[in-house]
């Protein structure tokens, strides 16, 4: 008995017209012309693909983040004050939250007087867009019992900040995941920074999400991960399946907004190369007693001396992992990742959003940065993610960076590092090329064939209905 039948969907780019049958939750047939039993979904003639995966989102702070002033276009610490001073929605005495400023290239810095004087006793939290720097006034900071010279928290203190503030509820964090369903996604890999497998048990007892979940396990909870018996890809009871053990992530540096990605040349007029987190010698034994109790590691490392210490360290652990962004990498490391087996967590999106600061802070290597052909050619596996909130979570956003270098009118910076855009749905998809019998129903439907679009048109492109395990999480 057919328990779905998806008719009149192209299947894949220039692929046949056929009808896609769904039983159990899997592919059971595909063909022209199937038999109509069961429940009977229009594809409107759209395209099916295999459902994307965005393999790196902070999922609490991306829910919050859909309701904070934007800050993205702001071009200096003047011009943020200003725009939160002229937001509509503060409230006097409500704490105020703006996301997305990028200071990496301003003419001026911020600083929690600023904001106290254009907004006297108001607490206000501003998260850069890398989420590696948080701004706060006066009253933020005391909201969160810190005390601070300039109000601006980096690294782990604006990590221990963000935690410290007031969190999005569990109802948002799920409309969150809808609106990922409606963008095609049918699997977030949840990067938040605290128990993110308790966060989703209770959010799965409310409803169910709109996407699967890999939950991540942070830093501080290794001991508690090991104890519970968790280990990376097994299925959390309670949750009816959507649920998952992540990666244990690992941060080797900081960001290139916040000049602390550690690199190996100096940032031009410093002396600094960066932070460096977590050195060699403190990786390793984090990285191997979590290998050997089934809990695979997923590696920050942003720049190129980052990403050789966290290469260093999975060829003397022994195992296989992630490295997550890998903006910066030296040449003789971009063959290292396949040779290890160390997958490349990439969010094309960041490249166009961060080709002018690199510019600036990376002078006369940025043919190394985000080098997505690169590796591809030494045989690397990418997968691509957002980063929400640090860029929007929609694969589409990325997967047009990916292929074209570029969000705006100016030309591809670095085109010889762009990919095709078959290559860049396979890695927003896990390595699924197709959909075949057999596989999980995890299936989107595009209302037109992404082949047929310009670069810039598939940032748009209108998604038809989205499925996960042969259950509708979205329809248009």
């Amino acid at each position: 008995m057919t328990a779905l039948l998806l008719c009149d969907v192209r299947l894949g780019l220039g692929g046949p017209r056929v009808d896609v049958a769904v039983t159990g939750g899997r592919v059971a047939a595909i063909g022209p012309d199937l038999p109509h039993t069961g429940e009977v979904v229009d594809g409107r003639g759209g395209t099916v693909l295999p459902g994307l995966v965005d393999v790196h989102v902070h999922m609490t702070q991306w829910a919050s983040s859909r309701r904070r002033i934007p800050l993205t276009q702001a071009r200096s610490a003047a011009e943020v004050v200003g725009i939160v001073a002229g937001a509509s929605t503060v409230k006097p005495g409500e704490l105020v939250m703006g996301h997305g400023f990028r200071d990496g290239t301003w003419p001026d810095v911020p600083h929690k007087d600023l904001l106290e004087r254009a907004l006297p006793g108001q607490p206000v939290a501003l998260f850069s867009n890398d989420l590696h720097t948080l701004w706060l006034s006066p009253a933020a900071l005391r909201l969160i019992g810190r005390e601070h010279p300039t109000g601006v928290l980096l690294e782990n203190d604006c990590m221990a900040g963000t935690a410290a503030l007031p969190a999005a509820t569990d109802e948002w964090v799920l409309e969150a995941t809808d609106a990922a369903a409606a963008r095609g996604v049918t699997e977030i890999v949840d990067y938040e920074y605290s128990d993110t497998v308790t966060d989703w048990l209770r959010r799965s007892a409310l409803r169910k999400p709109g996407v699967r979940v890999s939950a991540v396990v942070s830093r501080p909870l290794l001991d508690t991960a090991i104890d519970r018996g968790y280990r990376t890809g097994d299925v959390v009871p309670g949750a009816d399946g959507l649920l998952k053990v992540g990666p244990y992530k690992l941060f080797v540096d900081g960001s290139l907004n916040t000049r602390t990605a550690y690199c190996h040349d100096p940032y031009p007029g410093h002396d600094s190369h960066g932070l460096l987190e977590l050195p060699f010698d403190e990786l390793v034994p984090l990285m191997d007693k979590a290998s050997r109790n089934g809990i695979s590691p997923a590696v920050h490392a942003i720049g190129d001396w980052a990403n050789t210490i966290a290469l260093d360290a999975f060829a003397k652990v022994g195992c296989a992992g992630r490295i997550e962004h890998a903006q910066l990498v030296h040449p003789d490391d971009v063959p290292r990742f396949a040779q290890l087996g160390v997958i490349a967590g990439v969010q094309p999106a960041h490249q166009p959003d961060d080709r002018d600061v690199a510019d600036q802070h990376w002078p006369g290597r940025t043919a190394n940065a985000f080098p997505y052909a690169a590796l591809l050619a030494a045989g690397a596996t990418l997968e691509l993610g957002s980063d929400a909130p640090v860029s929007p979570l929609d694969p589409w956003d990325g997967i047009a960076s990916a292929v074209s270098r570029t969000d705006d009118t100016r030309p591809a910076w670095h085109p010889e590092q762009a990919i095709a855009l078959d290559i860049a749905l396979a890695a927003s998809s896990r390595g699924r090329r197709a959909v075949r019998v057999g596989d999980t129903a995890d299936l989107t439907v595009t209302a037109v064939d992404p082949g047929t679009l310009a670069p810039h048109e598939l940032r748009e492109i209108p998604i038809v209905l989205t499925m996960v395990g042969g259950r509708l999480t979205h329809v248009s």
